[in-house]
């Protein structure tokens, strides 16, 4: 569980960040780089300690999944991936497009993000010597 949850924040670093989807974010959010350097300076470390409780508390909860469903492969874990993302968070999250004012272009972007984020944990929980 530890192990997926720093994977999580990982995967999450180099998502949002320069080298990949950062500028794209950054855009789609309608942020700039001024109110991302006003956030900046109010102090990262909370928002990067929730944010690691929250990966902690996903990959915990997606372990029982695993384990419930007998997940032992990467096959199991891409599938098993899949549907949490699906169920859970793919369409939870379209109320940010149909109610919020959202792009569908950053849902796209956050939610590619999840779903990377999902199974890889899910291969990590699956794959791990238990």
């Amino acid at each position: 569980v530890l192990a997926a949850a720093i994977a999580s924040m990982i995967v999450g670093g180099l998502w949002y960040s320069p080298i990949l989807f950062g500028k794209t974010w950054i855009r789609l959010s309608g942020m700039t780089a001024e109110t991302l350097g006003k956030a900046k300076a109010k102090g990262m470390t909370k928002s990067y300690v929730i944010t690691f409780i929250g990966s902690f508390a996903m990959a915990y909860v997606l372990a029982h999944f695993v384990s419930f469903v007998g997940s032992s492969t990467i096959t199991d874990a891409l599938q098993l991936g899949f549907w949490i993302w699906l169920g859970f968070v793919g369409t939870v999250s379209l109320g940010s497009i149909l109610w919020e004012g959202k792009s569908w272009g950053l849902w796209f972007l956050n939610n590619s993000y999840q779903l990377v984020n999902i199974t890889l944990a899910a291969i990590i929980l699956s794959l791990w010597p238990w």
